[in-house]
């Protein structure tokens, strides 16, 4: 394990590390990787330029901090990348204009709170590695960078497959009734994109049925406490439909505060 080392994000746990991109042929890596799982597996629709290049990109790359996990058995460069999660924070989405969510939500409120603020996109991991240690430690990634960076609130779109909300009633409606966002931080759907959540009584819903309906992501994002904004928004390109998310931070690095706290405190008895 070398958490404490003077990257933003360095973890390593057994045979996996995550830690920042620091080249570009490592964002290459990580875009190659999104492509074959966006599109090869999960069937998006490319551009040409993407089939062309096999690779998903967009004008928010270069601007976003990726978030990269290495199979160090594999190598310790873009030949070992096995999962990625695209991150961006205000600097960042000041260069680029906006926060790509802002196409599918009215983010204001949480754009007007005075803290920084993330967000999450673009996460996949390899089909080889999708299991619970390889999760763990993207969140453990993602910890370290929210604790270097001091975030408040971590943001962004989580999808269900398929564009037809009628289906997935189930799901959506529970996330609806149980989960809301405070109207204080709460985003929504832009009106010229906006389909009701709320398609089913509260008391019709079975619990354990909606929530075994959920995308392994978006249960993740609720056991740390993740709320979720009004409205979800079908996604063509991805064949999607997506909800808006935000996570309190605190809830994320609460089991990792003490340890960071104290890697700072002896660095700063060491220089003292």
């Amino acid at each position: 394990m070398n958490e404490g080392t003077s990257r933003p994000v360095d973890v390593t746990a057994g045979q996996l590390t995550i830690r920042l991109a620091e080249s570009e042929r490592e964002v290459l890596a990580a875009q190659n990787l999104r492509y074959d799982i966006f599109y090869r597996e999960n069937s998006a629709q490319p551009t040409p330029e993407m089939e062309e290049q096999s690779r998903d990109f967009d004008s928010f790359d270069p601007f976003c901090d990726h978030l990269l996990v290495f199979d160090n058995d594999r190598g310790t460069g873009p030949e070992a990348v096995v999962g990625t999660y695209r991150v961006m924070r205000r600097e960042g989405a000041k260069k680029r204009g906006q926060f790509y969510s802002v196409d599918e939500f009215n983010l204001e409120k949480l754009l007007n709170f005075d803290g920084e603020i993330l967000e999450l996109g673009r996460s996949c991991i390899n089909q080889e590695y999708r299991r619970g240690s390889t999760m763990q430690l993207l969140w453990r990634g993602i910890a370290q960078y929210v604790f270097t960076y001091d975030i408040r609130y971590m943001f962004g779109c989580a999808s269900l497959h398929g564009i037809d909300p009628k289906q997935m009633k189930v799901p959506l409606s529970y996330l609806y009734h149980n989960h809301l966002a405070d109207p204080e931080i709460r985003p929504k759907a832009l009106p010229e994109r906006f389909s009701s959540m709320n398609l089913m009584p509260a008391d019709e819903i079975d619990p354990k049925a909606a929530i075994k309906e959920l995308p392994p992501l978006i249960k993740g994002y609720l056991r740390l406490g993740g709320v979720i904004g009004d409205g979800a928004v079908i996604d063509e390109q991805f064949g999607t439909t997506d909800v808006c998310v935000i996570v309190e931070t605190s809830r994320v690095t609460d089991k990792y505060y003490k340890h960071y706290r104290r890697e700072t405190d002896n660095a700063a008895q060491q220089v003292a």
